[in-house]
């Protein structure tokens, strides 16, 4: 048996010995920006509702930075409200891709 057969799906590793600390410089994404997400994201067991293992976005999915936090005092973490979708999931900036920064400002 593959390790590829024997997972339905990756774990990705929350943090390792060569991850750079991102708290040094600003957020990439700020507040109001409008981004697609750039992978799947399943219920790891920590969104109330949902069955672990269900897909709550999938790659390509568009929605809006509503806020900036942080995690284990390393990474910025960007909530993002998929509103299609009605779901609001914690992100990192490398699974995000920028659709429009400036959606927001004054016309």
């Amino acid at each position: 048996m593959t390790t590829e057969t024997a997972a339905p799906y990756r774990r990705e590793r929350a943090r390792s010995a060569e991850d750079a600390n991102e708290l040094v410089g600003p957020p990439v994404l700020e507040q109001g920006f409008k981004v697609r997400a750039l992978r799947d994201v399943r219920n790891d067991g920590t969104y109330p509702g949902r069955p672990v293992g269900d897909f709550l976005i999938r790659e390509g999915d568009v929605g809006y930075v509503i806020s900036v936090g942080t995690y284990l005092q390393m990474y910025y973490i960007y909530a993002v409200d998929f509103y299609e979708k009605r779901v609001v999931v914690g992100m990192r900036a490398r699974e995000l891709e920028v659709v429009d920064a400036r959606c927001n400002d004054p016309q």
